[in-house]
């Protein structure tokens, strides 16, 4: 499976966070045509279905180590976002539970 590195930001990661902006953003203006908005207006248990259907075809992506495991990964990590954005949450609360339960081994 061939990697593609992201150059143009400083971090790879920086994405997620500019992502993360770009789900808030839509969630507080919503634009008609927007996938985003679609699905937000459909309801938080259309977002949480949504996250569940992308994990399932992630697995069956990644057991069967297809090519398209990237894209899946890919869907399921933007509809984990929409369910954090959606909620008010984000990625740095996930951190920081990740930090906290490091630091307590």
């Amino acid at each position: 499976m061939e990697k593609k590195e992201n150059t143009e930001l400083s971090h790879p990661l920086d994405f997620l966070i500019e992502l993360q902006k770009i789900l808030k953003e839509r969630q507080e203006n919503p634009a008609p045509d927007s996938y985003t908005n679609k699905l937000l207006t459909q309801g938080y248990d259309k977002v949480l279905q949504k996250v569940g259907e992308e994990a399932v075809e992630y697995i069956l992506e990644a057991k069967n180590e297809s090519k398209y495991m990237i894209t899946e990964g890919a869907d399921l990590v933007y509809h984990f976002l929409l369910s954090l954005t959606a909620k008010g949450l984000s990625l740095t609360d996930i951190v920081n539970e990740l930090e906290k339960r490091h630091k307590n081994k």
